[in-house]
């Protein structure tokens, strides 16, 4: 699908910056809040991510909020609205109140005693706040759940309200604590058994995931497509790509398999490993990617050219133009590992502006990266470090970062 974005500002502009949630929006707004005011409000009252299931926002706008001191009186108007506008408002002032912000946090507990999309806020909030913020809420929360239709299936609140939730509900969303104290060879050989279920496998390499890499999952790959449809199990392609060029020598014998959901998962595993020879098509397929506004889908192309390295030179300027241009802010990250894996100087530039960037691939890549030379990196670091409102992954990445600032000073 080719999307052309007419409503998006030219990407240098103070609004196309703050429209795609990059971090030199964020550093020009600072020098003038006035003028920012109108396109931050703008951002979060309408919906310019590319794809609202992958690009972050709320984050990026609560920064924006609170550093330039802007006041929130638009946001709590916007609970008024549909339900789409009620979690984009209600999101940045979810983070609001984490740092701190009483007025955040208020309006929203008056949001889920009156407002219309108030279960999602209960929910929402009682996922991000502690406890204690939001179990005073339990009275007037299950005096309205019972006037709903429809059942809630996230667990908390209502586990904590004591609701009982219907059976098969509760049962679908508990895990299973056996498995879970399992070994990671005993989680590889449960895969294998005859008795385990397409489902029970999935659970499986969701449990598997937080291990890391697990080169033993290598010759079970051929057991985990679905029954009956012609795909891999959901999870096996991000285990794999976990794996890299480990999986490389099986995936080519999957490429030759008779079965056409295996076949096309090797293909997809040497793909995504190219060799030079690779090289001119993947430059081609860039180019035209970019020329057709194609945001979904340049950041394959990047990480395959990462692979390349150094000979992938050319390719440089239009990652750098990417970076620049899309819409599409969750594929920034890929963009700037490539550049990177290419040529890491020209990557410095980068990593400073990607410091204030709305993702958290992002965020993490400029953290690890960025000059410790440059005081003002290792001021933003430090202020990552310590902000509340900021993403735990990254604030841990932060802290271990700043550690070694002290050699520096």
């Amino acid at each position: 699908m080719t999307y052309q974005t007419p409503s998006y500002a030219p990407p240098d502009s103070l609004r196309g910056l703050l429209q795609r949630g990059r971090g030199l929006g964020h550093l020009r707004a600072l020098d003038d809040p006035a003028a920012a005011a109108p396109y931050v409000y703008d951002c979060i009252r309408q919906e310019w991510r590319w794809d609202s299931q992958c690009d972050d926002r709320a984050r990026y706008h609560a920064r924006l909020l609170r550093d330039l001191g802007l006041p929130i009186g638009p946001l709590l108007d916007q609970l008024a609205g549909d339900e789409e506008s009620v979690w984009r408002a209600g999101g940045v002032l979810e983070l609001l109140a984490l740092a701190g912000d009483g007025e955040a946090a208020e309006g929203l507990r008056d949001y889920v005693r009156h407002g219309e999309h108030w279960v999602g806020v209960m929910e929402s909030i009682a996922t991000a706040w502690p406890r204690a913020w939001w179990e005073g809420l339990r009275e007037v929360a299950l005096e309205r759940i019972a006037g709903e239709e429809e059942e809630p299936w996230a667990r908390e609140p209502w586990e904590h309200f004591g609701m009982a939730r219907d059976p098969a509900t509760r049962m679908a969303a508990q895990p299973d604590p056996e498995r879970e104290r399992l070994g990671t060879d005993a989680l590889l050989a449960l895969i294998g058994e005859p008795g385990t279920t397409a489902a029970d496998q999935v659970g499986v390499l969701r449990l598997l995931a937080p291990r890391g890499p697990q080169p033993g999952l290598i010759p079970l790959v051929p057991l985990l497509g679905h029954p009956g449809v012609d795909r891999p199990l959901p999870g096996v392609r991000a285990a794999l790509r976990r794996l890299g060029a480990h999986a490389v020598p099986a995936a080519r014998a999957w490429a030759r398999d008779e079965r056409p959901w295996l076949a096309a998962l090797g293909r997809e595993v040497l793909d995504d490993h190219p060799g030079p020879e690779a090289l001119p098509g993947l430059l081609r397929e860039l180019a035209e990617l970019r020329h057709q506004e194609e945001w979904c889908g340049p950041d394959a192309t990047a990480r395959r050219l990462a692979h390349i390295g150094p000979p992938a030179a050319d390719a440089v300027p239009p990652l750098r133009a990417l970076m620049r241009q899309t819409p599409h802010s969750y594929e920034r990250a890929d963009y700037l590992r490539a550049i990177a894996a290419i040529d890491p100087g020209a990557a410095e530039d980068l990593y400073k502006e990607c410091l204030w960037d709305c993702e958290v691939r992002t965020l993490l890549i400029a953290v690890a990266a960025a000059p410790a030379t440059d005081p003002v990196v290792r001021a933003r670091v430090v202020a990552l470090r310590d902000d509340p409102l900021e993403d735990p992954d990254v604030r841990a990445a932060a802290a271990e970062r700043a550690e070694g600032f002290a050699d520096l000073v």
